[in-house]
Formats: C-alpha cells, structure tokens, sequence
C-alpha cells in the first residue's frame, strides 16, 4: 500500500523534540552538522522556553529533527511515494527525499527565516479559523491587510496579516460563528506581506548545491508532483508569500492511492488533517509512538515491507 511522508511545520515544538533519535548514531550526525553549521546547541534552544518558538531558531530545529528522525527511520521503513512538507516543513521534506544535506538544509532554513523576519515591516502573525466556508472567509478579509495562508479543509484555514488588522477581523468572525486560535507564530507566511522575501530566497536557493529530489515531493501552493531542481526552487521561493493549499496537497496524495500517511513532527495535527479528510486511510504521527522501533513496526504493518 502507498504510503507518504508529512513534515510538519511551525508551533507544536516541545523539549523532548529530540529525545527519540537521542541513541541513534547516523541521527545525531544529522543534527550535529546542522548545529555546526548553525553555531548553536537545539538541545540548549529547546530548553529555553519560548526560544524555540523564535523564528530563527525554530525553522532549522523543525527542519532538521525531520531530517534526523527519517534519516533514522528510513533503513527500516518502506519506501514512501512522497513527501509533503507543511508551511517550512516543505523545506524539511525536500531535505528528505535527498534533495540537500544536513548542513545545506541547516544553512538555507536559517536564511529562510531571516528573510522572513527582514520582510516582516509590521508586526503580524497567523489566526486558525474553523467553521467558515473559503468563499465567506475570503470576502471577510478582503478590504483588510489579511489573507488566506493556509487552506487545510473546506471549512478550516490559517489567515495572516497585521496584528491590528487580525484583532479587528477576529470580532467579526467569532459574530459570524467562527472559532479562532491565535498560533504561535510572530509573522504572516504565505501572505503578501512576505512578498519582499521571495526573490532574495530564490537567489538563495539558485546558488546552493541542492538537487533534485529523489523521491517525489507534493508542493505546497499547488499541489504539483515535484521532480526538477527548477522547480523545487520556484515553489519554495513563492511558497513566502503565497496561499498553502494544504488540502489539495493531501487530495494529490490520496488520488495517488496513498493510504498511509507518517507525520514526522514535531506534534500531530497534520495526522489529525489526514484522518478527518478521509475515513479509510492510517495516519498517526512520530509523537504518538515511544520509540523508533514502533514507528517503524507501524510502518511495516500498514505499508508493507521494502
């Protein structure tokens, strides 16, 4: 049965982040390279409270924990038919399916964010939204310096902009029915908002020593089957500032006959998306399970052998 690989992206770290691959040699290679590139300890970052919510710390740390936990995963596991990455975890899923080492990645996701950050002018961030339909949720926001970043289900978004603006948008949607989660991120991805971001990134990007993926990954603005170099590079650079059709994403996996779905983490809920979107598929995430080796069982079980 196919099966496929979800990277997570940003508000659900938590300390014990790195605590499975803790024994696992070619894991911690993985994340010893990225922190030498880095210049800095994850295990330090991530026990400092709020610093691995920081944007700068928090988009390698994500990024390369995915790297180390399938570098460590992978011996043992099938062969997925792709990856798809979530907001930055696109970044850490292109890093599994080969397209960059641990350094590069470490490198390019810790550019990513400081873009990011120079780009963000005003203070800004994310706001989950459930229980309105796209089309009501797109004539709320326009007007205002808000935006859909993220379609995750037909009545389940993430708007970003200004804060001000988002405060003000929030009165009217919890009058409209709405429920709504302030996330834990302190600017507006995939907005326009990013847009001064994009092309530095794309220079970024053109000049490192990336490749293309081994495996197949599903980009996140479109849902596109991902092979060339060219590509990967265009969707990531655009990926700053535009809409994250997530549900389309997992519709592409599904109609590829993917059934099993592996959250790399960190958190759950992209496991969660999974299972509410369809009733017949097996999705849990790396953080529902004790050890490498239960993944791994899982995996076996559900995915069959490689």
């Amino acid at each position: 049965m196919n099966f496929a690989v979800l990277c997570s992206g940003q508000g659900a770290q938590h300390p014990a982040m790195l605590d499975m691959i803790a024994g696992h040699p070619a894991a911690v290679a993985i994340i010893q390279a990225g922190e030498a590139e880095l210049g800095m300890s994850l295990r330090d970052a991530l026990a400092h409270g709020d610093t691995m919510y920081r944007n700068s710390v928090a988009q390698p740390l994500i990024c390369l924990t995915q790297l180390a936990l399938w570098t460590a995963l992978r011996p043992a596991s099938p062969a997925p038919l792709a990856f798809c990455g979530y907001s930055v975890g696109e970044l850490g899923a292109y890093a599994c399916a080969e397209a960059m080492d641990a350094a590069e990645l470490a490198r390019i996701a810790s550019a990513r964010a400081a873009l990011m950050d120079q780009a963000a002018v005003t203070k800004s961030g994310l706001l989950a939204v459930q229980g309105l339909p796209r089309a009501d949720l797109d004539h709320v926001c326009a007007g205002h310096q808000a935006w859909i970043a993220i379609a995750i289900s037909d009545e389940e978004f993430i708007i970003g902009g200004e804060d001000s603006e988002l405060e003000e948008l929030g009165k009217i949607l919890v009058l409209q029915g709405a429920k709504l989660t302030r996330l834990k991120v302190s600017l507006a991805s995939h907005t326009p908002l990013l847009g001064d971001a994009v092309e530095p990134f794309r220079v970024l990007l053109n000049s490192s020593t990336i490749s293309a993926p081994v495996t197949r990954v599903v980009a996140g603005i479109d849902a596109a089957w991902v092979a060339h170099r060219a590509d990967m590079i265009e969707k990531l650079a655009l990926q700053l500032s535009h809409t994250i059709e997530w549900a389309s994403c997992l519709d592409t996996l599904y109609e590829r006959g993917c059934r099993v779905f592996l959250e790399l983490g960190p958190g759950r809920a992209l496991a969660r998306m999974t299972q509410a979107r369809y009733a017949d598929v097996e999705a849990r995430a790396v953080d529902d399970f004790r050890s490498l080796d239960g993944v791994a069982a899982w995996l076996s079980k559900h995915a069959g052998i490689r």
